[in-house]
Order: structure tokens, then C-alpha cells, then sequence
């Protein structure tokens, strides 16, 4: 466990009271990347750029020519070198043999070890923190037992990038005292990327994402009127084998069952093993929006009209060209869904849940114009149409741009949100801002200066003069923002509410 001790905080002088300086303490707690936290992964050698030709087939042919000793020896040595580097690595061998299994020639007998030595030529390590470990949000643990009064275990997100920039997220936990101290857990040795299942899907939002405008679709029609408004890809492939050999043969069919497959590819459940720590779960990019990475996961803990607590991410998508804002969903943080959202509001990055509905409907904060802190709210959570704005770049150290770093957290005297905001030298900024309770439309007030800025020994990095959060977290009456440094590593910083809020009603 990691310990974090205060940094005594620059004091200035100010007329008509505290100032921001006095308000933010800077823990003794860094989170470094760690390039030995790997996850074993598929590899098809030559099937990615630039090559994009396989070379299985002669692969598993050299490993079938090897003599049987050879063959021993050679699974030896792997097992030797990787075993305690992985939990069950002899299974995803299994599985990574069953991918390519069909390579093998048809009546050749294969022996169970030569199997999974095959399997373990189409396995690789990839180290999920080997760039950086970055952008972290926090939450309060679903498991608060044994805990001291005072205390609050919380669970932490952590953007993890590797190599060719590729990002997933990780998951860190620890325990905040009630002076805002702070302790972070040492993590498992193992990381791994769980089983991939299929979701239950909307046919709601299927129309959402394959209808455009000014277009009349006849297989997307079909599929609409038979389609149940929850179905599973079972259902949607039978009844695409009820469709007219006439309808098949219209010219935009394909392209329209490509689009369906496309959006059932998009929706996916991950699901852990029962014995594994919540620091081995890693979300690995896994559906076709997130090909080249799965970015900045917004968490909050959402609470219900039923009262039930669920924990949902708002997260960037990436492709390779384009980014998304998608959902992920999960009540214990071993079982998650990942979905789609639609709309206007979520265009771009950066959109955060509120952690509860207000008036009936979900409300998020939305930088869908790339520049300005706007309110985007939902019937259903998933479909969000519009957004207006709340802030705007109006400080020198904001011009460039302003968004949310993460939810906004409730308090009596309204929704406080910690904001970012870009300025000269493309230098990050976090500030803060404080909505109406019953109307978050209603700006009550905002810091005119910096809460946080990088300091000297944090100023340089992978990406420099950056610090950025995707999501504080209150405890009694301090707030504890978790926050990147250049794109490198993980440092903490807290603030008294109450100073805070005193701080924005002056302004």
C-alpha cells in the first residue's frame, strides 16, 4: 500500500479572504506506469499493418514438422519463461488455438501440448502501462467493509496506454481518510481482459444509429417492424433468414446488413473471473469504434428511483479516424456492458453523467462543440439530443478551450464541477465551477483563477504542461481530485468543500 503525505501549500495574501493556493493540498502519492503489467493477448503474425497477409498456415506447419523432444522442450522453456507472469496462461494458449485451429491440415493428429505450444505462437505480451498511466477517475468501492469510521475505500480508473498509443482502462484501489489522507493499494501482479459475451440489444437505438436522414430503407424497416424492442443477435439472425430473396437482392442490402452488424459488434458484455482482484480487470478495446483504444472513462455511481446503485462511464472510442462517446455500465465491477450512445450532445469527447436524474431525466455535461461546457439531458440515458452551453472560454488561461473533468458532485449549495480549461502554450488548467441543484442550467457561480496547474516537477511528460482528471470524489468535507500529469503518471490533490464552495461564492 502507497501512503500519500500533504505537501504544505504556497500561501498568498488576499483581500476579501482565502485564496486557491490555501485551498489545494498536493499529496506525496505518485502513480508511475509500470511496464511490467502485462496482459497475453492473440497475435496473428503479418494479419496487421504493414503487412495485412497472414503467415498461420506456415507457422503452424514449422510447428507440426518439430520433432517430438523439440516440441517438449520448446513448450518447456515458454512455460518456464511466462508462467508466473499470467493467471491461467495455459488457457488463453488453449483459446488462442482454437482461433487458428482450422490451419491445421484436415486428419493430422495434434497432441494437447503440441496444441498449446501452436496456441503460444499466437500469444503475445502487451504492456498495457508501457507509455503511461494517466486521467484517472474515482468513485466510492461497492465494498465498504471493515472499514474505520472516517474512512471510505474507494475504486479508481486509470487510462493505461501502451505500445502504438493503444489506450485501455485499469482499475486501482485504495482508502481515503477522513483528514484527506490517502493509501492506494499495491495491485495484483496479474492483468487480465476477461470473456467477451453477447448483450441484449435495443431496437430503439438500432434505429437511432442506422437511420438517416432524408432515407427510406426497406431492410431496415423490416427489421424495425419484427424486431421485439429488446432482442438478442439470435433473434435478429433468424429473422433475417425470413427475408424475401427479393428484398436481399436490392442494391443497398448490403451495405444495410453490414450497418446492422455493425451496431450489434458495438454492444458487448466483459465479464471476470470470480477470483480475480478488481486491479487484474483491464477493458481491452474490443468492438469496431474502439479499435485504437478505449480513453478517459468518466465514472460516477449513479443511484436510481429504486435506489440501487449502478456505476456508469461515459469513455471515448477511438477507430484509428474518428472518436465516439460510448457508455459502460456495471454494478460490481466485474461484470460490465459497453453500448453505443446517440445523439447531438455526445459528439465529440468528454461527456459526464450526473450521478443521479434531475426533474425525471438524465442530464450529462457535454463539450460536444469541442470548446465550451454545455448540459445535455435524456428520456433514457442512451439517446441525447441536444446540448446548450454553460461556460464559455472567457479567462487568459482558458481561451482555447473549457470542458468538465468529470461528473459533477452533489453538495448542499449545488452541483460542483471541476472543469479544465486550455490557454497560451496549450498549458491545462483545472478550475470549477457550481451549478443550480434543482436547475443545473443556472450557473451560480465560477473560480476566475486556476484551482491546479502543473507544477515544476510535473510540467514535463509524454504530452507536457497538462494535469487532467476525469472525476473527483467527495468524502465528508473534502474533495479528492485524482489527476494526470503530462500524460505520464497518476498524482492526488485535495480540497476542502467548504473553502471551495466559499471560494466560488466570492467570485
Amino acid at each position: 500500500m502507497t501512503v500519500s503525505e500533504a505537501v504544505p501549500a504556497v500561501v498568498r495574501a488576499a483581500a476579501g479572504g482565502i485564496t486557491v493556493d490555501e485551498l489545494v493540498t498536493r499529496r506525496r502519492l505518485r502513480l508511475n506506469r509500470d511496464p511490467s503489467r502485462v496482459v497475453a493477448r492473440l497475435f496473428v503474425p503479418g494479419a496487421h499493418p504493414p503487412e495485412m497477409s497472414s503467415r498461420a498456415a506456415a507457422v503452424v506447419r514449422r510447428i507440426l514438422a518439430l520433432g517430438e523432444a523439440d516440441a517438449a522442450a520448446a513448450y518447456e522453456r515458454v512455460l518456464s519463461g511466462f508462467g508466473g507472469r499470467h493467471r491461467d496462461l495455459e488457457q488463453t494458449f488453449a483459446e488462442n488455438y482454437r482461433v487458428v485451429a482450422h490451419r491445421v491440415p484436415a486428419g493430422a493428429e495434434v497432441s494437447e501440448q503440441r496444441e498449446l505450444l501452436i496456441g503460444a505462437h499466437f500469444t503475445h505480451e502487451y504492456a498495457i502501462e508501457g507509455a503511461a498511466l494517466t486521467n484517472p477517475s474515482m468513485v466510492p468501492h461497492p465494498d465498504q467493509s471493515g472499514m474505520a469510521p472516517g474512512e471510505l475505500r474507494f475504486l479508481m480508473s486509470a487510462r493505461a496506454i501502451g505500445e502504438g498509443h493503444l489506450s485501455c482502462v485499469e482499475f486501482r484501489t485504495g482508502v481515503a481518510g477522513p483528514n484527506g489522507e490517502l493509501a492506494v493499494d499495491q495491485p495484483s501482479p496479474y492483468a487480465g481482459t476477461g470473456h467477451l459475451h453477447t448483450a441484449t440489444y435495443s431496437r430503439t437505438q438500432l434505429a437511432q444509429a442506422l437511420n438517416h436522414a432524408h432515407e427510406d430503407d426497406e431492410i431496415l424497416a423490416f427489421l424495425l417492424h419484427h424486431l421485439p424492442e429488446d432482442f438478442t443477435e439470435p433473434e435478429l439472425e433468424q429473422l433475417l433468414g425470413t427475408l424475401s430473396p427479393q428484398l436481399l437482392v436490392l442494391e443497398r442490402t448490403f451495405q444495410t446488413l453490414s450497418r446492422v452488424h455493425w451496431f450489434i459488434a458495438c454492444q458487448y458484455r466483459i465479464q471476470f473471473p470470480d477470483d480475480t482482484d478488481v486491479s487484474e480487470h483491464v477493458l481491452w478495446p474490443t468492438s469496431p469504434t474502439e479499435r485504437h483504444g478505449i480513453e478517459d472513462a468518466r465514472f460516477v455511481r449513479f443511484a436510481d428511483a429504486d435506489g440501487r446503485p449502478v456505476y456508469r462511464a461515459t469513455y471515448t472510442a477511438y477507430d484509428g479516424s474518428e472518436t465516439r462517446t460510448q457508455l459502460l455500465e456495471t454494478e460490481d465491477f466485474r461484470s460490465f456492458r459497453m453500448s453505443q450512445l446517440f445523439g447531438k450532445a455526445v459528439g465529440n469527447k468528454g461527456l459526464a453523467l450526473f450521478p443521479r436524474r434531475i426533474d425525471g431525466r438524465y442530464a450529462a455535461l457535454s463539450r460536444w462543440d469541442r470548446e465550451t461546457n454545455s448540459l445535455a439531458t435524456s428520456r433514457d440515458g442512451r439517446i441525447w439530443p441536444e446540448a446548450r452551453a454553460l461556460e464559455v472560454p472567457s479567462h487568459d488561461w482558458d481561451l482555447m478551450q473549457v470542458g468538465n473533468c468529470g461528473s459533477p458532485v452533489e453538495t448542499e449549495e449545488g452541483w460542483l464541477v471541476i472543469t479544465h480549461g486550455v490557454g497560451p502554450m496549450r498549458v491545462y488548467a483545472l478550475g470549477a465551477l457550481l451549478l443550480d441543484l434543482d436547475d443545473p442550467s443556472r450557473v451560480i457561480g465560477a473560480l476566475k483563477e486556476p484551482l491546479l496547474t502543473a507544477s515544476s516537477e510535473e510540467r514535463d511528460g509524454y504530452v507536457p504542461n497538462v494535469v487532467y482528471s476525469c472525476g473527483p470524489m467527495k468524502h465528508l468535507d473534502t474533495l479528492v481530485i485524482p489527476y494526470g500529469f503530462g500524460d505520464m503518471g497518476i498524482e492526488f490533490a485535495t480540497v476542502p468543500v467548504s473553502g471551495l464552495l466559499e471560494r466560488i461564492r466570492a467570485n
